[in-house]
């Protein structure tokens, strides 16, 4: 907690959804929430951050509770004077709220943040709970890939990484409570989903290539960086893309 708290109080998370990776992000999850959405559907974001998506869609006019663990980013949300009703708690106890409460759940930060197997089964698990029946949830993971072409090649810590078995020998990151992420595969996604009993809708690549293209991207004319995001869009749904996405984004329904 004590690592998370000092991270985010010197991480700006609305200043990297404003950044063009971030961007890129940001419009690919909106597109898919409102995808889903329906008219007085009420909205529970688990892991909320300081609100970039809590506080849009409350603006929007939907009814919104949100749940962060980190203070300072409780703090930057309650800050924005929306109408989203802020608490601070975990994604693994949502027990202020009563089963079936929510027809959207968002769980966006949580996944990156639990190592073991068994957090992130109960942080689905409570998601599934206070989900509505047909209720949709939207589960984001930072994936596995992304994490050894970037850190380990890119950074030039794969010997390392090896060395300090960091990296098993497929290559699967082995992240604990003393690092800041969790990186996943799809097969253990799929795991989780069938062990909570939740049906895929879809799952699409948040972000796909941007943010391994973060300088090429900040070089692009606006012209030429509308076209990446409209190529984006039309390819992240595509499954031979997913795994090498660096975040994705799980649709399920209850």
């Amino acid at each position: 907690m004590s690592k998370l708290e000092n991270y985010y109080g010197k991480f700006c998370e609305d200043k990297r959804l404003l950044s063009r990776h971030g961007q890129v992000e940001y419009t690919t999850s909106m597109k898919y929430i409102h995808k889903y959405l329906k008219p007085e559907d009420r909205i529970l974001d688990i892991g909320a951050g300081t609100g970039r998506y809590s506080v849009a869609l409350s603006n929007e006019g939907y009814q919104v509770d949100a749940i962060e663990l980190v203070k300072y980013n409780l703090g930057v949300l309650k800050a924005k004077k929306s109408n989203v009703k802020a608490y601070q708690g975990t994604a693994l106890d949502l027990s202020r709220y009563q089963d079936n409460t929510f027809d959207i759940t968002l769980l966006f930060g949580p996944m990156y943040h639990l190592f073991s197997y068994e957090d992130k089964l109960k942080a689905l698990s409570e998601a599934k709970r206070v989900t509505k029946k047909d209720g949709i949830i939207f589960v984001a993971y930072v994936m596995n890939e992304y994490s050894v072409l970037v850190h380990g090649f890119r950074d030039g810590h794969i010997k390392e990484s090896l060395a300090a078995k960091k990296l098993d020998e497929t290559f699967q990151t082995q992240t604990n409570i003393d690092d800041l992420y969790s990186y996943i595969r799809l097969d253990t996604i799929n795991q989780l989903n069938e062990e909570v009993g939740l049906e895929r809708i879809q799952i699409i690549a948040a972000d796909g290539p941007s943010d391994y293209m973060r300088p090429i991207l900040n070089k692009m004319d606006d012209e030429t960086f509308e076209l990446f995001i409209k190529y984006h869009l039309a390819t992240c749904e595509r499954q031979e893309l997913i795994g090498a996405s660096s975040h994705t984004i799980d649709i399920l329904k209850k």
